[in-house]
């Protein structure tokens, strides 16, 4: 039967994604690692377990617009706002560039131009889900690198926009080509004018009616019309379906309903979205990497340290020290989600050749493996790389400290580390009171702020044994550690420590970390976002049950102490 066929094909696809998600977990790599080799395990150029790969397909094109919906409707644009210089000319400049190398590279290895080009717009784009899924992993969503990655990210992704509506006039020489670019540019100003009015009228109008019914059928059916719907139109206007779900969500993001839209399709998009990653895993053809290693290791290395360099570039163009524009480019070293649809793209207009389509693939597999690898040791490598001389003046670019509003030798003050969410609120209260506080942060745009409020500020790595030096630790009431960077932490600590042996001392640190021995007479408080959320959890619920103040108290200081014994047994 038919249908039977279906079934089995569906079951040998969610069978073998559960077994490679599972074993990408066991390794600690994204899942999403294990999705693209459970693809090409299973795929034609494999053991060859489908018989009705089309379906797979279809199936995966619904995915993958679900996936780009809940990525338009879960759109950080405050982020954005955060770090919008760097994230925009850095993000600008990084594509740019990078498209001219993978133009230079197509055109050294023998391809048209037009198949260079796309070639170029193709490798410009990162991994969104493999970059944030490895900085929440490793605690760095907060950090600086974090947030200026998630800005580039951001810019990438909108820049695919302009990307699909031009990218299809390289596919048949035209003889009007004026003409049809500019058709196609007023085809997408249209496609977005009607999704604004839709998006901001017609569609909140809609969903509320449908959310006062109570029904959560109706309203996740309503969600998927949305989504199927929108896609549709922009097929009809000459754009991607994933695009136009993409759109639907950035439109949507904004409504009051925006939380319950994703919760509602967020089980349906994770089960989709995996087609479409074991889809792009059976399109990839292990012997094709085989007889062409070399030139597969020649256009993933040119991939990762043309990204590499552009990105840490434009980062320290920016203003930003060597250490945060170094961490920066190597997060943005792989092709992203969006590659893989303008490869196809691509494909299907037959802009490019099926050479370069699987090569695209086998890249993209490879980078995206080498980036949680390379995101774990690149402290290390930074560390190793700066004291080599040729590189050393480079990495440790702009970050001479600069004392900023500091009004004399200060005393009895707090010096905090890292201006983030943590520590606004800190700062606040101290200045409040009156007590006296010393910022130490590499962002030189905070530390613009800073000084235009009259705060005292250093801007400088905290890590720096001399910018340590120029705080008045010997002085100092307390060191506040609020960087989520857990190396940075350590290297701070111990520094600090031989300024001042007594200082007493308050660390951020993950949950599971790990820090060297650290020997101080004074008092060393690490403080667990995740463990502390969870006594504030237990605090709460104990009073739901009539336990007294004193009682849960003496709870959390019990769980407390075994809990530091256990976790830092130097501390």
């Amino acid at each position: 039967m038919p249908e039977l066929g279906i079934v089995g094909d569906l079951a040998a696809v969610l069978g073998a994604a559960l077994v490679g998600g599972l074993a990408a977990h066991l390794v600690r790599q994204p899942v999403i690692l294990g999705y693209l080799v459970a693809g090409v395990v299973i795929g034609p150029f494999g053991l060859g377990l489908l018989r009705d790969q089309g379906t797979v397909q279809s199936l995966a094109e619904f995915g993958v617009a679900l996936l780009m919906f809940t990525v338009g409707v879960n759109f950080p644009l405050a982020e954005l706002r955060a770090v919008l210089k760097v994230a925009v000319l850095g993000g600008v400049f990084q594509i740019g560039a990078t498209i001219l190398v993978g133009t230079a590279t197509g055109a050294l290895l023998g391809w048209a131009f037009t198949e260079a080009f796309f070639f170029g717009c193709v490798i410009a784009l990162s991994s969104t889900a493999i970059v944030i899924k490895t900085l929440s992993d490793r605690g760095e969503l907060d950090s600086i690198h974090g947030r200026i990655m998630t800005g580039i990210l951001i810019v990438q992704d909108l820049s695919v926009i302009p990307m699909m509506v031009l990218l299809p006039l390289l596919g048949e020489p035209s003889p009007n080509p004026l003409s049809d670019l500019s058709l196609a540019i007023l085809k997408a100003a249209l496609f977005m004018g009607a999704m604004f009015f839709l998006g901001t009228r017609l569609i909140p109008w809609v969903i509320e009616r449908i959310a006062k019914t109570r029904s959560q059928e109706l309203f996740l059916l309503t969600t998927i019309a949305i989504v199927l719907g929108t896609a549709s139109a922009t097929y009809l206007f000459g754009l991607s379906l994933a695009l136009g779900a993409f759109v639907a969500g950035l439109v949507i993001s904004e409504s009051k309903f925006g939380t319950q839209i994703l919760a509602g399709v967020m089980p349906l998009r994770d089960i989709f979205a995996l087609l479409f990653f074991v889809s792009i895993g059976m399109l990839t053809d292990p012997r094709f990497v085989a007889q062409n290693l070399a030139l597969v290791a020649l256009v993933v290395a040119i991939i990762v340290v043309s990204k590499w360099v552009f990105s840490s570039l434009a980062t320290g163009l920016a203003g930003y020290d060597g250490r945060t524009s170094f961490l920066t480019g190597v997060g943005l070293i792989q092709i992203g989600e969006f590659s893989f649809l303008l490869a196809r793209q691509g494909l299907d207009l037959h802009i490019i050749s099926d050479q370069v389509y699987t090569l695209i693939l086998a890249s993209a597999m490879i980078t995206i493996l080498l980036t949680p690898m390379a995101m774990t040791g690149s402290p290390l490598l930074y560390n190793t790389l700066r004291v080599l001389p040729p590189l050393r003046h480079l990495l440790d670019s702009r970050t001479a400290p600069r004392v900023i509003g500091k009004p004399g030798r200060l005393t009895n003050h707090a010096v905090v580390c890292g201006f983030g969410d943590v520590s606004r609120h800190l700062v606040s209260v101290l200045r409040q009171r009156d007590f006296a506080c010393l910022i130490i942060d590499l962002d030189p745009y905070v530390i613009e702020e800073l000084r235009r409020q009259g705060v005292p500020c250093i801007y400088g790595d905290a890590s720096n044994p001399y910018v340590l030096s120029l705080a008045d630790l010997e002085r100092a009431r307390v060191l506040v550690l609020t960087t989520p960077d857990t190396m940075v932490v350590e290297t701070a600590m111990k520094s600090a420590l031989q300024i001042n042996p007594r200082l007493d001392i308050v660390a951020r640190a993950r949950g599971g970390a790990r820090f060297g021995p650290v020997r101080t007479q004074g008092l060393l408080e690490i403080v667990e976002p995740e463990f502390e959320a969870g006594l504030e959890i237990m605090r709460h619920t104990l009073h739901r049950f009539g336990l007294s103040s004193p009682e849960i108290q003496y709870l959390v200081n019990a769980l407390r102490r075994d809990y530091t014994q256990a976790s830092h047994p130097n501390a």
